[in-house]
């Protein structure tokens, strides 16, 4: 019975790390440097993990059937090892430090942003994201790279403009407000990420990114995405019953299809 159940234990470990070797449902191919990093890094932390994981497997069969229960009904008794239950706390201290500072670097990279080089500059594609249930909300700051001024007063989903942007104040004429977001491809991105109403997630699987968009805080993402393309923007955080439903895309499109597409955008407003 004790060889039996040793057997069932390992077959439950090689079914479930089979699906991981494979990478079967794994995750869609990055799309940025950044991504790539953060790839490697989940696959160096999934490599250890998953072979402590296999091992500690391994031996909870091999326990079970060479200690199981005897067939007279008695038991062996132990207190424990002391040096031993040092020794693996110490390394599952060493491996899990280990693995937070390698990775730190990668997840700082899209966090640690100098608040004084937020101001539109050239080269860098500055984008807004509002959040609202239970869509997205882009608005790009036109020809003149400046985001005009926005009043509450003026909100209206109906009319066009659910920021409550300001067209007669300074730079508000040309903004471009869309559902979808599109980029050039290998231009840098920065997103500055708003709220409406609750708590939103802005994710993009391809990106490797996310970021909470909270009520009256301004989030920010920055990205450079280098493969051209059609990928899924997504409301990570549960934000009400249409939570299923909140989506848009990114489009990675040439800097010739950009250009165009913002004058056709742009011919709209005048």
């Amino acid at each position: 019975m004790s060889l039996l159940t040793a057997v069932v234990v390992w077959l439950i470990t090689l079914a479930i790390s089979i699906p991981f070797v494979t990478r079967t449902w794994w995750m869609p191919e990055a799309i940025t440097d950044i991504g790539r990093l953060i790839d490697e890094s989940f696959m160096v932390t999934l490599a250890i993990t998953g072979f402590i994981f296999v091992v500690a497997q391994v031996a909870l069969g091999y326990t079970v059937w060479k200690y199981g229960r005897k067939s007279d009904g008695s038991a062996d008794y132990t207190h424990g090892n002391n040096k031993l239950e040092i020794l693996w706390t110490a390394a599952a201290s060493v491996i899990f430090v280990g693995l937070t500072l390698t990775g730190f670097s990668v997840w700082a990279e899209t966090r640690f942003i100098d608040r004084r080089s937020m101001e539109p500059s050239e080269g860098r594609l500055m984008i807004e994201v509002t959040g609202q249930q239970f869509v997205w909300n882009m608005r790009y700051p036109g020809e003149d790279n400046q985001f005009g001024p926005t009043d509450i007063n003026l909100i209206d989903d109906a009319a066009g403009n659910p920021v409550g942007l300001d067209r007669d104040g300074p730079g508000g004429a040309d903004d471009i407000m869309v559902p979808e977001m599109r980029v050039p491809v290998n231009r840098e991105v920065e997103l500055a990420l708003k709220s409406k109403d609750v708590l939103h997630n802005f994710f993009v699987p391809e990106l490797r990114i996310k970021l909470d968009t909270v009520p009256g805080l301004v989030g920010t993402l920055r990205f450079k995405a280098d493969k051209e393309g059609k990928y899924e923007i997504v409301c990570s955080e549960l934000c009400g019953l249409g939570h299923y439903k909140m989506r848009s895309f990114l489009y990675v499109v040439s800097e010739e299809e950009y250009d165009a597409w913002m004058e056709e955008q742009a011919s709209y407003l005048f």
